[in-house]
């Protein structure tokens, strides 16, 4: 044990003084030194096993209309340590039990010319550094407005990046593996089309960004517990390799309204020279407050089915009707038009899936397109959209649901804002009490398209606080929420665990609008999944949709292996069967993978990892002795050999190998497959199949004696 992890050094300079803290981390393997520069300016250093990390960065705001903003002039007052070292237990998630162990430094400075205080307050794990900005009650600083966030991220040279766009609106975009000196060149080409996007500079890129060192080290950049505050990009001074913090402005261009006592949240660093540990880290769920809500019982991981993939392909569509050029709720009488034919939320239709569900023993189904509205609800900057609680003619609410809870499955209720955030929140405790009085108990919430009151975006400091605001309305109402299009996770569901899923990624939806890089899910666990679960709606068998509807050409870039990986690799309590039940029903065989893996889990373990390359996670299901292991791979073919030392000794299993076939290709022969069982122990190695954009799932079924 480390009896010394804090260390006080006072340096003369010929300029004045310098006072710098050391922090380290509990198992000694990191080092963070906080440091005062002789104009007061705060900085930080961090290494990892003796190698630099960090370089000195600097820190500080930059305020609006302010004579002198928090960037420099500081003395240090007061310092305080903490130490921590807990266990906790997450409602659902990768692991049963979390430990949060880390060491602390809170250092208070003074302004000398204001008088004004400000905390910086860091914590260090054995996995990386929090830091976040607190302002204490004071006189001297009341209500200020954010001109900018200065937090710096010098890095220690050119390292290899996986970068989207920075954008204030999205975050769908394929992955840019380059050097950090290439990003400008690459930037236009990386910025791809989406209905709403605003990118802010040639050099800007978007939180979690991974990147990897030539000497090997991998380095996570992220926030943690994203409250009452704006959305954190990183824009990159590729001269000097400096990453600094970007915050999402409103339509003033103001970057955050705060009032003393507040705190920003923590920017994250993750580091490890193992890329297995990145993707291990519960750093940002340890950086959040704990649970919040007291009696979870309700909060379910599910397994899922829905109208939706249909829709998305275009083989039938969310409008009622063809006939009218625009709709006014409370107007337009749906009885009186005549339907397109190509409605997807049907009776009939929403029936089949629902007996789909009850036959392969999925928990819910998702309907969407089921309200008025959908006929002119995109792209008219339009505020009464919606009202979430009319459904067209062909969908009856009561019976579907009646229909549904006697055969023992839960429909999962649509709300799409259209971007018209007021709306919404005008509509929503009557929304809500819809789906209860109906039996709805999660919804999938939308924000497509433009935010449209005052020429808002989707990741400025209000939409951060209405994405907040339905989170905990729905907790009142004892609701399930995944977001779609809303701000990136950064850990909140460990405080609100009704928080089951989110999109803010580039999902399988984009398979359909012309297809994602094969190796996408390669690189999704290390930047969008290190700040919670995605819905990314996996499982799709028929790699052709033409063969869905003749006139989309998309080709799934996937092969049907990798889709099963996905269940496993894709971590969320959340999960969908997205594909249709015709597909399913051509492939029984490689279905049963869907049906049997499991959703909640009580550990973890991942086997390999390569950002951009591959990789394969096991995991041991809650309340059982079974694992399921995923691997997803990138373009280059490989031959894997899998240990199943994660087994308990002395204990036999049998596996059912989902893998790739000798001749399989994402593009070429995406279906062929292989499916075998063995007999495995704690001592077993097996090697298996990787094609190009391919991979293996694995079920792995304690034999009991």
């Amino acid at each position: 044990m480390k009896q010394f992890f804090f260390t006080t050094v006072l340096c003369l300079w010929f300029l004045g003084s310098v006072q710098a803290q050391q922090l380290q981390s509990p198992n000694g393997k990191m080092l963070m030194e906080f440091a005062l520069q002789t104009d007061g300016t705060p900085t930080y250093t961090l290494a990892y096993k003796n190698k630099a990390v960090i370089k000195t960065s600097k820190l500080g705001l930059e305020l609006k209309n302010d004579k002198k903003s928090l960037l420099n002039d500081f003395t240090v007052v007061d310092q305080k340590t903490s130490s921590v070292n807990e266990n906790w237990q997450p409602v659902w998630g990768e692991v049963a039990t979390i430990t949060n162990n880390y060491n602390e430094l809170a250092v208070t400075l003074e302004q000398k010319e204001t008088e004004r205080k400000m905390i910086i307050r860091f914590r260090l794990f054995n996995d990386g550094l929090g830091f976040r900005y607190e302002f204490p009650s004071q006189k001297n600083l009341t209500y200020f407005v954010i001109k900018e966030e200065r937090s710096q991220f010098a890095m220690t040279g050119d390292h290899t990046a996986f970068w989207i766009p920075g954008d204030y609106d999205t975050q769908e975009y394929d992955y840019t593996s380059s050097k950090l000196s290439e990003i400008r060149g690459l930037t236009e080409k990386a910025t791809t089309a989406n209905v709403s996007q605003k990118s802010f500079s040639n050099t800007g890129v978007q939180t979690s960004l991974m990147l990897k060192t030539t000497d090997g080290l991998y380095i996570n950049l992220h926030e943690a517990a994203l409250i009452n505050y704006s959305c954190m990009h990183l824009n990159l001074d590729d001269k000097n390799m400096i990453f600094e913090s970007w915050l999402t402005p409103d339509a003033k261009g103001d970057k955050g309204y705060m009032q003393a006592p507040q705190h920003s949240p923590w920017r994250t660093i993750i580091v490890s020279d193992d890329a297995r540990e990145i993707l291990a880290s519960k750093m940002t769920l340890n950086l959040n407050e704990p649970n919040k809500i007291e009696d979870t019982s309700w909060i379910k991981p599910l397994k899922y089915v829905g109208v939706w993939w249909e829709m998305i392909t275009g083989k039938s569509s969310w409008a009622y009707t063809d006939e009218l050029p625009t709709v006014q709720l409370g107007v337009t009488d749906f009885s009186k038009v005549k339907p397109n034919g190509k409605h997807g939320a049907t009776n009939a239709n929403v029936k089949k899936y629902i007996d789909f569900a009850v036959k392969h023993g999925f928990d819910g189904v998702l309907v969407e397109g089921w309200n008025e509205g959908w006929e002119d609800w995109f792209g008219h900057l339009k505020d009464y959209v919606f009202d979430f609680v009319t459904p067209y003619p062909d969908f009856d609410v009561k019976g579907l649901q009646a229909y549904a809870k006697e055969k023992g499955v839960k429909m999962i209720m649509h709300h799409e804002t259209s971007g018209s955030v007021r709306n919404y929140e005008r509509h929503l405790d009557k929304a809500y009490q819809f789906m209860k009085d109906n039996g709805y108990d999660a919804v999938k919430s939308g924000y497509v398209g433009d935010i449209i009151e005052n020429g808002g975006n989707h990741y400025n400091q209000f939409m951060i606080n209405h994405y907040q605001y339905a989170i905990e309305k729905a907790a009142d109402y004892k609701i399930m929420v995944n977001a779609h299009e809303a701000v990136r996770p950064t850990g909140i569901a460990r405080t609100y665990p009704n928080l089951i899923g989110n999109e803010a990624a580039r999902g399988t939806e984009y398979q359909s609008f012309g297809g994602s890089k094969p190796n996408h899910v390669t690189v999704l666990p290390f930047t969008r999944l290190i700040g919670g679960p995605m819905d990314y709606t996996p499982g799709i068998f028929e790699m052709d949709l033409s063969k869905l509807n003749k006139d989309n050409n998309s080709h799934v870039n996937s092969t049907l292996a990798n889709q099963l990986a996905l269940y496993v690799t894709m971590y969320s309590p959340l999960q969908m069967a997205a594909d249709t039940p015709e597909n399913y029903d051509r492939f029984p065989d490689a279905f049963q993978f869907i049906k049997d893996v499991a959703i909640d889990w009580s550990d973890s373990k991942y086997l390999e990892a390569e950002p951009g390359q591959y990789v394969t996670v096991a995991r041991k299901a809650k309340g059982t002795n079974n694992w399921f292991v995923g691997n997803v791979n990138g373009e280059t073919p490989r031959t894997a050999i899998l240990k199943f030392d994660f087994l308990d000794k002395g204990k036999t299993y049998e596996a059912t190998v989902y893998a790739d076939a000798k001749d399989a290709h994402y593009k070429t022969n995406p279906q062929a497959y292989t499916i075998k069982k063995v007999k495995v122990t704690n001592a077993s190695k097996l090697d298996v199949l990787a094609a190009p954009g391919g991979g293996y799932a694995i079920s792995i079924i304690e034999i009991k004696k």
